[in-house]
């Protein structure tokens, strides 16, 4: 194998082999603290994305006999590098995305988790025994890879989604081109890199990096692509959607969030208040689970607000190698702007900034709305920034309906001691996921992670993965 990138030069991982942009055109990645130069990174072409496809599909045939302990132990390889060069992947994610470190800890030690449950799944790949009506006739079914499949990943938890997806899919035999989001390629690179020296064959995992916009469609559009997964916007999801319908190519989407959190008055605040900073001002508002929407009954609504305002103007946002730190910077300028214009839509419009609203660098302090109307931005669109709105309710069922309000359906939370109506909303939010007495982000490696209508299509986790990146075929034999 070639020498690795230099850590300024960042090339393609095509085939097992490190490889400039077709024509030598790179790219800049921008450290969102300061916007100081990180990384060069190859600009992706048409070309480059065709060519990792072919490599993809070139060892596919191979790597699909590879036996179950062979992928077990690179996987679980994976995992004793990814320790071996914690620092090198925290340093990462520190300084090309902005996590404070108790962030880049945080996914650091859940990416490991993802191996291993990886790990774990290459001796589930199984089918089953199936009675006949015909007599003497074996009947089974067997579950096979399905090929080559396209992972695209974001920007905001970048070794999460990297080790769940790509190693679910390696787990269970297939192969995979990945395309990480502009903003984080070095991270997917650092990944390659471990990858590689944990054994895999060449050809078994390819990363090309560049912008979504000019060569995602090169991926999720090739007729050798057998499945996509993709993590992102609602607007690039539904874009994504229409090409794999028009090529027949099963796919998950996990996408947008405007998810609620419903309180009602019988909540302890002591536990529920601080959960609720957490799920909103964690890595600065950038995650898709993120809680944007609080609904309080009124008894405890001034209280709330007062105790939420506390603990928001007191949240950390020094240096981001301080574990006291969590305000991670805005990751890009365009997406600055977005947060800025939501606030002031917000404020033009009459709502009222409890506390927060302002900036220091690249960051925005802890921002906290009441007033919010259905006219506002704000609202009913994503923010994506550490935004929230608290609405005043009458009672459960208004906070129910509210909630509902909405085209996403990601994650969802409530918090009360009544248990019939914990489990009420559980079964009646019209969101993927529910956290009763809990904040809505949270995320394990096996459980069924996604979202309803403008929030996605599919689920992930191993056993969603397995059921999704593999199809059954039905064997009879004649005995």
């Amino acid at each position: 194998m070639d020498a690795k990138p230099d850590f300024r030069t960042l090339q393609h991982f095509i085939a097992g082999d490190w490889v400039d942009a077709a024509g030598g055109r790179t790219f800049e990645v921008l450290n969102p603290l300061d916007d100081s130069l990180y990384a060069r990174a190859a600009r992706g072409s048409g070309d480059d994305m065709r060519k990792a496809v072919a490599a993809a599909a070139a060892a596919f045939g191979n790597y699909r006999e590879t036996l179950p302990r062979e992928r077990e132990r690179w996987l679980l390889r994976i995992a004793e590098i990814m320790e071996e060069r914690k620092q090198d992947l925290l340093d990462c994610l520190i300084d090309e995305i902005g996590s404070p470190v108790q962030k880049a800890m945080f996914e650091f030690d859940k990416g490991l988790t993802m191996i291993r449950a990886a790990a774990g799944m290459c001796r589930n790949v199984r089918g089953e025994t199936i009675p006949s009506d015909a007599p003497g006739k074996f009947s089974m079914s067997i579950r096979e890879p399905l090929g080559v499949v396209a992972v695209i990943t974001p920007f905001n938890v970048p070794l999460i989604k990297t080790t769940r997806l790509v190693a679910n899919a390696l787990a269970v035999g297939n192969t995979v081109v990945h395309l990480p989001s502009e903003m984080a390629p070095h991270l997917s690179l650092l990944f390659a890199e471990i990858v590689a020296e944990a054994g895999f064959p060449a050809g078994a995992y390819n990363v090309v990096t560049g912008y979504g916009h000019e060569i995602g469609d090169d991926l999720t559009g090739h007729e050798t692509v057998d499945f996509v997964t993709f993590t992102g916007s609602s607007v690039v999801g539904q874009h994504i959607s229409e090409i794999c319908a028009r090529n027949k190519t099963p796919n998950t989407l996990e996408l947008g969030g405007k998810s609620p959190t419903v309180i009602l008055a019988d909540a302890d605040l002591e536990k529920a208040v601080p959960l609720a900073a957490r799920s909103i001002f964690m890595f600065g508002g950038q995650a898709c689970i993120g809680s944007s929407r609080f609904y309080v009954e009124r008894p405890v609504y001034d209280e709330f607000v007062k105790r939420f305002a506390a603990i928001a103007s007191k949240v950390g946002m020094g240096d981001l190698r301080d574990p006291a730190t969590v305000i991670a910077p805005i990751i890009s300028e365009r997406q600055r702007a977005r947060v800025r214009d939501h606030i002031a839509d917000a404020v033009a419009k009459g709502a009222t900034i409890v506390t927060g609203g302002d900036w220091e660098g690249n960051r925005c302090r802890p921002t906290l709305l009441t007033g919010v109307t259905g006219d506002m931005t704000v609202c009913r669109s994503e923010t994506f920034g550490p935004v929230t709105a608290i609405y005043p309710i009458d009672s459960y069922e208004e906070g129910l309906e509210k909630a509902n309000d909405t085209d996403y359906g990601l994650s969802s939370a409530i918090f009360t001691r009544d248990i019939d109506k914990a489990f009420h909303f559980a079964r009646n939010i019209g969101a993927g996921m529910c956290h009763i007495n809990g904040p809505t982000i949270h995320d394990e490696a096996h459980v069924p992670f996604g979202g309803n209508g403008a929030s996605g299509v599919g689920r992930e986790g191993t056993d969603s993965d397995m059921e999704a990146m593999t199809e059954l075929k039905w064997v009879t034999v004649q005995l």
